[in-house]
């Protein structure tokens, strides 16, 4: 598939995933063949309010423009921001584009800018924003527009399937957001009342697909490659982004390939799962310091153990550890007392 000029050749995406998709787990993500990823959600207005402080630079803590760095190997790569004024929007996708800003650390501008319409989490959408959306139809509309207008990037759009069971409206909302010039859709197939649970329906993917003529990417529930597959048989979606699949298992992506070629797939050991472990903990301690590093490392350290004999135990010494040393002498010990690997 192309998002514009940008090809994709299987259609596998990394979701935008808050506290989890940062540099290093797309990094490891594409490693291991995520072809299009997407930075962590971006505050359309508090990068732009970080450009309008008086004071030095030096003087100034910016928190919100690094979450939107491109690095060249991370090419396509797309930035995902949140906002429901499209004055605020515009301005901060030009920014992007530009890479002239307060505290711009990237290498290249993203492949595209992409909308957030589907977080579903109190603090964004009690501000109108993320998937709060999905009720202002219009809104959303004008914001899309105003980017379009803003900037020369592809503008992508990721929804969920409605507000609540009352107005599932993914639809109309991509039929308007593609007149407004959106270059791709992705589609969750749950309501912001359903947040995570019960199962996605596809059908709301399959609908959106038939209705419009860009890219519809399919987004739920893929947890390995034969979901993938059916979901693309479902629906006819173009492509298919992975979220919480990815997490403790980048090599879903190796998977995902191996299906769509029809070739054999051979899952990772033990052993080379928890040497990937570690390293996830390693980068994110060269990235952001041993403190923070891992502390943001425990979270992923416990999905790396799912499905490992006495997870439970295994995730509560992982959450206690306070140095890299000690994670890799509990992944040591853990890995001895495996006795042939994973549960099934």
């Amino acid at each position: 598939m192309t998002i514009s000029e940008i090809q994709i050749p299987h259609g596998l995406f990394l979701a935008p995933l808050a506290g989890v998709s940062d540099r290093t787990f797309r990094r490891l993500a594409r490693r291991y063949g995520a072809e299009y990823t997407t930075s962590e959600m971006v505050s359309a207005k508090a990068l732009c309010y970080e450009q309008r402080s008086h004071r030095p630079v030096t003087e100034v803590r910016v928190r919100t423009a690094p979450l939107a760095a491109v690095m060249r190997e991370e090419y396509p790569m797309a930035v995902q921001l949140f906002g429901a004024e499209p004055d605020f929007m515009a301005e901060a996708a030009r920014m992007l584009e530009s890479g002239d800003y307060r505290g711009a650390c990237g290498e290249i501008p993203p492949a595209a800018i992409d909308v957030n319409m589907g977080c579903p989490m109190a603090k964004i959408v009690s501000n109108g924003e993320g998937s709060a959306l999905m009720k202002n139809p219009a809104r959303a509309e004008q914001i899309v527009r105003a980017m379009v207008d803003a900037v020369r990037l592809p503008v992508t759009v990721k929804i969920r399937a409605g507000w609540d069971r009352n107005s599932v409206n993914a639809v109309e909302m991509a039929k308007r957001l593609e007149q407004a010039g959106a270059a791709m859709i992705c589609v969750h197939g749950r309501t912001r009342e359903q947040m995570y649970a019960p199962h996605a329906d596809w059908s709301v993917i399959r609908d959106v697909k038939q209705a419009v003529d860009i890219p519809v990417v399919g987004n739920g529930d893929i947890f390995c490659a034969d979901d993938a597959l059916r979901m693309i048989e479902e629906t006819g979606c173009d492509g298919v982004m992975v979220a919480r699949g990815a997490q403790g298992n980048p090599w879903i992506f190796a998977e995902l390939t191996a299906c769509l070629e029809g070739r054999p797939y051979v899952p990772p050991t033990t052993e080379e799962r928890f040497s990937v472990a570690i390293e996830h903990a390693e980068m994110l301690v060269r990235e952001k310091g041993e403190r923070a590093g891992l502390a943001e490392s425990r979270k992923h350290m416990a999905w790396y153990l799912h499905g490992v004999r006495g997870a439970a135990a295994a995730r509560d010494e992982v959450m206690q550890t306070e140095t890299l040393d000690e994670v890799r002498a509990v992944f040591a010990k853990i890995k001895e007392r495996q006795d042939g690997g994973l549960d099934a």
